[in-house]
């Protein structure tokens, strides 16, 4: 679409709005197109890796009202527990349009079929008469697992995170993603139902760091609770995301959870790498 420098702004919602310019058959210099369409003020990495860490702490130190919060300041949502009741991922999956069903079918297949290839073999070599040395592939017990949302749905990303993890044989998994107005502060039910095909039962709906810090924290803090409720979830020693996070989330995720899991070379994408480690 091409709109003239003076039309009306073009709103698609009441939070998002667009101007575009039509320059077709100018020839403007660089400063005459930097003032037709001048960059938006970024912060600095600086300022976001502070707001980073501020919500960081925030959790660490107030828990689930810190993301309720979040999820209000952020999602426009109020949120009585961001853990996804089974009877949402069921009833996403029984609405889910049979042709998208199929084509996320399909990439299940293709996607689980290469992970398996992927996946490393133990290794023992006999040095000599009672001399063996073996390399075994242990696969972390929990991960967590952040998928993008927002103004996109992405069912893809949670095929790329959860398959190479299953593959691992990683034996618990927990998926994030933030939480939609639009869908009663559920995410996208696309995404829901992408997890229901791949058997993934704890989603939560939250989004941005405050996931990465719920995933490393768990909630309640181990240290502050020996009690367990239905609105407790165990922290995770490995977090990864496809795409993957920005850098000031996972700078941020690795000052709470240190030292970070090596990454195996026999994993070249981001999402399995650590999901096995080596034990010699």
């Amino acid at each position: 679409m091409t709109f003239s420098p003076d039309s009306p702004a073009q709103t698609t919602s009441s939070a998002i709005t667009f101007r575009t310019v039509d320059l077709r058959g100018q020839r403007l210099s660089l400063a005459a197109l930097r003032a037709a369409v001048p960059r938006a003020q970024h912060q600095t990495m600086a300022d976001a890796e502070q707001k980073v860490t501020d919500i960081i702490h925030a959790v660490r130190s107030s828990g689930y009202a810190a993301l309720s919060e979040y999820a209000r300041t952020f999602d426009g949502v109020d949120q009585q527990h961001p853990r996804v009741p089974a009877a949402a991922l069921r009833s996403a999956l029984e609405n889910l349009d049979p042709a998208v069903r199929a084509a996320l079918e399909e990439s299940i297949s293709r996607a689980r079929r290469f992970a398996d290839g992927q996946r490393p073999q133990n290794i023992d070599v006999v040095l000599g008469d009672g001399a063996t040395v073996s390399q075994n592939w242990v696969p972390v017990g929990r991960v967590g697992l952040y998928v993008p949302g927002g103004l996109a749905v992405y069912p893809s990303s949670v095929i790329m995170n959860v398959v190479p993890a299953q593959a691992a044989g990683v034996a618990s998994i927990a998926l994030a993603s933030p939480p939609q107005k639009d869908f009663e502060g559920l995410p996208h039910p696309t995404i829901l139902a992408a997890a229901a095909l791949l058997g993934i039962d704890e989603v939560y709906a939250i989004g941005g760091a405050q996931a990465i810090a719920a995933f490393a924290t768990g909630y309640p803090h181990p240290a502050r609770t020996r009690h367990w409720t239905p609105w407790t979830w165990s922290p995770v020693p490995a977090i990864f995301s496809w795409p993957p996070p920005s850098g000031s989330s996972k700078a941020s995720w690795a000052s709470i959870r240190k030292p970070e899991p090596p990454r195996s070379p026999f994993w070249p994408t981001p999402v399995p790498t650590r999901a096995s480690l080596p034990r010699t």
